[in-house]
């Protein structure tokens, strides 16, 4: 295990910047998971971890020790793609061994090794089998049993489910979740999957145009975004606009306390369970979805802005009824107008 530091990390390609100034830390024994839209440069840092990308600028140390320009080979970094990348033409054992083999780890080591992996991820009826004849979650197994089998330094995984169908999805994430706490790994988990984030990693790193928009654990990413663009790209959040003047936020519906003393035009960040039904602010509902345990309303609040709100599945609403809803000021997001990081929130 290692602990990873990026420092100042940017990489251009021709005129394009994919990554710009990139500081970050992957605490030994964690999971840091990235998230961003496509383009943001999550793959580009985690090659350029992996030694697949050098840096422009900036770089990149284990343990203190740097290797912006050490090989990949000689990084012991261990890797899972989505497409799995498995030999064909070996089996499931063999494939397993291949990095130790290539290390020139005894034969009796890698069997040895192999075999307790593929025990760990229960998959060790599959040993003798050709990986072409597994699901595509049994072969996403094998291709985490090949990158820990050398025992790396750092273990990086990228997109590893995406293909795989909501099911296994849901099995694997927990599954893989529970090992890499198992075994104390350092990994570096790059998805478009939120949600599998949230669930898998210590912490979250979110990306935005090659830049680092906030690092924290879920909770604070989710609680207490940095930005609009996070509090929007993570979860959902309705952007209300409103002026804060005289220690009073002015949402046009309704009016907010200002504990922190904003001035002037502000954007008030509030997720969908920030809103109640029974409050004072006559509202009507567009569009009911029904999701099992909950149900989503799309609603109209008197100054024309739609808001999201969420009730119990079981609810009876239906698009035209009028209803009361009520803000919770506790837990909203405070961002003035303009303004890239969060200045104030209501606490």
């Amino acid at each position: 295990m290692s602990t990873v530091r990026l420092e100042s990390i940017r990489k251009v390609y021709g005129e394009e910047v994919a990554v710009d100034g990139v500081d970050l830390e992957i605490r030994d024994g964690e999971t840091l998971g990235i998230v961003g839209p496509s383009g943001c440069g999550k793959t580009t840092t985690l090659r350029t971890i992996a030694g697949f990308e050098t840096p422009t600028d900036g770089r990149v140390t284990f343990d203190g020790t740097d290797v912006t320009h050490v090989p990949p080979e000689k990084r012991n970094v261990g890797l899972v793609f989505q497409s799995y990348a498995l030999f064909e033409t070996k089996t499931v054992r063999k494939n397993v061994t291949f990095g130790l083999k290539m290390r020139d780890v005894s034969k009796t080591e890698r069997r040895k090794r192999a075999d307790e992996l593929l025990e760990l991820l229960d998959i060790a009826d599959l040993a003798d089998r050709n990986p072409a004849t597994l699901s595509g979650g049994q072969q996403q197994r094998v291709g985490l049993a090949r990158a820990l089998a050398i025992e790396p330094h750092v273990l990086l995984l990228d997109e590893p489910m995406t293909g795989l169908d909501a099911e296994l999805k849901l099995r694997l994430r927990d599954e893989i979740g529970s090992l890499l706490d198992e075994l104390d790994v350092t990994a570096l988990y790059v998805t478009h999957d939120q949600e599998e984030a949230m669930a898998m990693c210590d912490r979250i790193a979110v990306l935005n145009d090659g830049r680092v928009e906030q690092v924290g654990t879920a909770e604070s990413i989710y609680r207490q975004p940095t930005n609009e663009f996070v509090a929007t790209f993570v979860g959902t959040s309705n952007l209300l606009t409103g002026v804060a003047r005289d220690d009073r936020i002015d949402l046009g519906f309704t009016e907010l306390a200002d504990d922190m003393r904003t001035t002037g035009e502000v954007t008030v960040a509030a997720r969908p369970e920030d809103f109640s039904l029974g409050g004072p602010v006559d509202a009507t509902v567009l569009e009911t979805t029904y999701l099992g345990q909950r149900k989503d309303l799309q609603v109209e609040l008197p100054d024309g802005s739609t808001i999201t709100m969420q009730v119990d599945g079981d609810a009876d609403y239906r698009a035209g009824d009028v209803v009361g809803v009520e803000i919770d000021p506790e837990n909203v997001q405070i961002f003035p107008t303009g303004i890239r990081e969060r200045t104030t929130a209501l606490l």
